[in-house]
């Protein structure tokens, strides 16, 4: 395993890591405990050392399953948790101090942990990175002993430009892929300078980077690549990084042609995000052990060449850029 300093936080932390959104999340499956701790423990006995979760996944059972890992593992593993999914109705106004705090107390007892690793708030309205109040939360939090770093999760490059404008923020957990290129444009030279680490997610576009996908693809009733696809539930560059499901399935057979050897595209998909210096770890998630052994491939394949380089940009530019690229 590989790994990578994130940001001012010091922490050195697996590349690839592991992301729960699967263990406990909408993807039409219900929420297992035996298969979390399978997929869980594949990953720290692979070198994993970094889990992302959520309070929302899987309604509270994800961050109980990583804090019954962290608990009966000797490893170092670092948790990084997120709060502000459950307000009702998730707007600006819903945010305040005290309904964080108990978010993260909550999670804290969810986990049976004295502290969090990492605490991120989770894709909150645009308007709250423009409170000073809701970051200042998190440095009481921190002095309390509560949490050790705090970061968040974004929808948008914007967002996660004002958010680092706090010297408290240590991460920014953005979608990046080669479907969803433009954090690269400006982001990643800013979070760089500010010594940000930054965390991806969504690297293979909800799995259509796999190419496993095709017209005829269908998806349980529960999974949000079935009822979020035109943002119904959440914002919709969440589902297939917000790319037409149809313009995605034909870009990801072009970069099947780019690279033929690989029946499975997602190691390729996360040995391109690893080109990037600037990212910390990127968090893929698994539905079951082996995609997690399967995204762990991504190390041993070379860095891609400037031909493949270019090829995937091609791809990028004819196909995807004109739909997506300035929305997020």
């Amino acid at each position: 395993m590989k790994y990578r300093r994130l940001g001012k936080t010091e922490f050195r932390v697996s590349e690839i890591s592991l992301g729960t959104w699967q263990v406990g999340g909408k993807w039409g499956e219900e929420f297992s405990h035996e298969r979390a701790d399978e997929i869980l423990n594949t990953a720290v006995d692979a070198g994993i050392n970094f889990i992302d979760t959520a309070d929302v996944y899987g309604g509270g059972e994800s961050e109980k399953a990583v804090g019954r890992l962290v608990r009966n593992r000797s490893e170092q593993i670092y948790v990084a948790t997120k709060c502000g999914r459950q307000l009702s109705p998730h707007v600006n106004d819903s945010y305040t101090p005290d309904a964080l705090r108990k978010f993260v107390e909550g999670s804290l007892k969810n986990m049976n942990l004295e502290r969090l690793d990492l605490i991120q708030l989770h894709c909150p309205p645009t308007e709250v990175y423009y409170r000073p109040e809701i970051f200042e939360l998190f440095e009481r939090l921190k002095d309390e002993g509560k949490i050790d770093q705090i970061g968040v999760s974004v929808e948008k490059v914007e967002e996660a430009l004002k958010a680092i404008e706090y010297p408290n923020v240590a991460t920014v957990q953005i979608i990046f892929n080669m479907f969803r290129q433009r954090p690269a444009e400006l982001f990643f030279g800013e979070a760089s300078r500010r010594d940000v680490g930054i965390i991806v997610r969504v690297p293979l576009a909800s799995g259509l980077l796999t190419g496993k996908f095709d017209e005829q693809t269908t998806f349980d009733k529960g999974d949000h690549r079935n009822f979020n696809r035109n943002g119904d539930a959440f914002d919709k560059g969440e589902t297939f990084s917000g790319i037409d499901y149809q313009t995605g399935v034909e870009a990801a057979r072009e970069l099947q042609e780019v690279f033929p050897a690989y029946e499975n595209l997602a190691p390729i998909a996360l040995r391109w995000i690893l080109n990037f210096n600037e990212v910390s770890c990127i968090i893929p998630g698994a539905s079951h052990p082996g995609q997690v052994v399967s995204n762990l491939h991504a190390q041993e394949i070379p860095m891609l060449s400037s031909a493949q380089l270019a090829a995937v940009q091609d791809i990028y530019e004819r196909r995807i850029k004109n739909r997506v690229h300035h929305l997020w």
